[in-house]
């Protein structure tokens, strides 16, 4: 394993020389930091003129710090102070409209805005304007609705306990039809009550399959592996109808849900908290064995969350196995490798190797820092140097002794996969961990601009390149 560690980090090494040889010609580096991600990064505050402390998850050194413009009567708390928020050089982010408990995004056909608001149990409609948007209600009485998937002119709904699709048109819904019910929640008899994970996310393939992700229901409940229906799982639901069944399992809670360019089904996942080391040797200031032992500098950050490409029957190992980025695994100090992560059995669940072989796992195709909380997932292209990619929303950290800052990810799409992190949007959180906004989801819009939904400033925000 470490000589497949060292290789890798030798070819990251070349592949951003080469990257910084571009960038001497004039191209912006998109590339991230070989290291591991450092919260305390710092930016140039560009053309405001002074220095800003941003903690951020990923590369941000082509970004800086910009002020967020509020239009008149969208300044209630947090924007009765003024914000500053890391975008690229040139781009601008504006409080497009205040939305309470904005969540999960998607742009319907006619280029209106939806947005579900969970704990109000609707999904709001969002219309831009010369004034600014309006926003009407356009379903309420819902379940915890969270995930929006538009096929063609249907939307699909994912509410804690169902997942309904209705026809959409002139701005109406039309009468909905169940693609699949009796989903777990809290209020399922054999929870009762206690469900961490509730909210689920849809996408629909190219192929008509619908995919629901089906969180687990504590940070280790193993036997969600095996309930029926299967919790901490994908589940798909055949085209044309039928019974969800298991995609993939071992996937603690796929929040973000999308479907790429070559029509795979990609989740991003938060991972498991308070994880244990899991190696039979010391660690940081334990002279003897630290295996089994909660230590903070190594849950700081393990596991990493994870960006997976799933294919039927892909187990992601939870809560049985956990990816080990460490380039050195079990040593202190030692870089993360974030691309093509291997397993390690989890100290807690699964010590002497049988409840799942970890070595038999796929490699997890991309991670990001640990307790990031990555949200919503969509895929895109973005104005040039973007190009197409991955748009993840990271909601921040608690599981941290210092926080990792909520930011808008971007992951681009090259040769069938997805390349390093790099921060698109930042600076939501200051150096002392206090927060002003925690960001769910980004989607591009069909004017070219990157709309975000924050449930933590209640607000849906507009990124918006030169010129849009």
């Amino acid at each position: 394993m470490v000589g497949r560690r060292v290789a890798a980090a030798t070819a990251l090494l070349a592949l951003l020389a080469l990257l910084a040889l571009v960038a001497a010609c004039g191209a912006p580096d998109p590339a991230p930091p070989a290291g591991p991600p450092d919260p305390a990064r710092t930016a140039s505050a560009g053309p405001i003129g002074e220095q800003e402390p941003a903690p951020a998850g990923a590369a941000t050194q082509a970004l800086v710090a910009t002020p967020v413009a509020v239009p008149p009567g969208l300044g209630a708390e947090p924007f009765d102070t003024a914000r500053r928020a890391l975008v690229p050089a040139g781009w601008s982010l504006s409080v497009w409209a205040r939305v309470d408990g904005a969540r999960m995004a998607a742009f319907a056909p006619d280029g209106a805005l939806l947005v579900s608001r969970p704990g109000a149990g609707e999904v709001v409609r969002l219309v831009a304007g010369a004034g600014g948007p309006t926003t009407t209600s356009l379903v309420s009485g819902l379940t915890q609705p969270h995930g929006l998937w538009f096929s063609g002119s249907t939307l699909y709904v994912a509410e804690s306990d169902a997942v309904r699709s209705y026809p959409y048109a002139e701005g109406r819904l039309g009468s909905p039809t169940t693609v699949v019910d009796d989903l777990p929640d809290a209020r399922s008899p054999d929870l009762r009550g206690a469900y961490a994970h509730a909210l689920k996310s849809v996408a629909v393939g190219p192929d008509g399959a619908v995919y629901i992700s089906v969180g687990s229901t504590a940070n280790v409940s193993p036997q969600d592996r095996e309930s029926t229906p299967q919790r901490a799982a994908i589940l798909r639901v055949p085209p044309g109808g039928g019974p969800a069944e298991p995609y993939a399992r071992g996937v603690r809670n796929g929040t973000g849900l999308a479907i790429a360019p070559d029509g795979a089904v990609w989740t991003a996942v938060n991972n498991r908290d308070d994880i244990p080391f899991p190696y039979d040797r010391p660690y940081g200031e334990n002279d003897g064995s630290a295996r089994g032992q909660v230590v903070p500098d190594y849950v700081d950050d393990h596991p990493p969350e994870e960006l997976a490409r799933l294919y039927p029957g892909r187990d992601v190992g939870w809560p049985y196995c956990n990816p080990d980025p460490d380039v050195q695994p079990g040593v202190p100090g030692s870089a993360l490798d974030p691309s093509d992560v291997p397993f390690v059995a989890d100290a807690e669940t699964n010590p002497d190797g049988r409840a799942l072989d970890c070595a038999s796992l796929t490699p997890v195709e991309q991670t990001m820092g640990a307790h990031s909380a990555p949200l919503g997932l969509a895929f895109g292209a973005l104005p040039a140097p973007y190009g197409p990619g991955a748009l993840v929303g990271v909601h921040g950290s608690w599981n941290r002794q210092t926080p990792r800052a909520p930011e808008v990810s971007f992951y681009p799409w090259r040769n069938g996969g997805l390349d390093g992190q790099r921060t698109l949007v930042g600076g939501f959180q200051a150096p002392d961990g206090s927060r002003w906004g925690r960001p769910v989801a980004a989607v591009p819009g069909p004017d070219g601009a990157v709309y975000v939904t924050d449930d933590g400033a209640n607000a849906v925000y507009r990124l918006a390149p030169p010129g849009r």
